[in-house]
């Protein structure tokens, strides 16, 4: 009697246990190449600089922070739009950068850091891409070689980031200055 009693709270003691255990994060758990429909595929800076070498193409950089409003408006509105996704999956590689992150990026043999100071610090990635202006939400686009095309600072609605978007993929910013795209479309 007293084996089965035993084995009993056994069974029960374990089932708690897996009962009570974190779950695991969806984004941790799944591969990055699943990309739920309508969602834009979101990489480190690392992966899509692999992925450039491998088949060239623009790259749109979102910088933000944790604290900052206007990012997490722009993470629920204007990303979520299945349209923009779309666009930004088609034409561009699409890297979510934390400007506070302290983790090392090594790019083209340098590496940069994470500096004190401000608010919360800054990433000398994020620094150096943004020529030092660190208002949040900004973006960057680069062409296939790295080369800056654009620095795009706040938050956009929908239409106005997808004529953004337009500017840049189709490469409007050869023939004209985006003041004057974007009143002229």
């Amino acid at each position: 009697m007293k084996k089965v009693l035993f084995a009993a709270l056994a069974v029960v003691a374990v089932g708690l246990a897996f009962a009570f255990m974190p779950k695991p994060d969806a984004a941790a758990t799944s591969s990055k190449t699943e990309v739920a429909e309508g969602a834009i595929n979101w990489m480190t800076w690392d992966e899509a600089i692999k992925a450039n070498e491998k088949k060239p193409k623009k790259i749109f950089i979102d910088f933000y922070t944790d604290w900052c409003g206007w990012c997490k408006k722009m993470d629920k509105s204007t990303f979520a739009d299945p349209a923009v996704a779309e666009y930004v999956n088609k034409n561009f590689y699409a890297v979510k950068f934390n400007a506070e992150q302290k983790e090392d990026v090594v790019f083209q043999g340098t590496t940069f850091s994470w500096k004190s100071g401000g608010r919360n610090g800054v990433h000398m990635l994020a620094y150096e891409l943004l020529d030092g202006r660190l208002g949040y939400p900004s973006y960057v686009y680069l062409q296939p070689n790295y080369e800056r095309i654009l620095i795009s600072p706040g938050y956009k609605d929908v239409p106005m980031f997808q004529k953004e978007l337009k500017f840049v993929s189709e490469e409007h910013f050869n023939k004209t200055t985006w003041e004057q795209f974007s009143t002229a479309n």
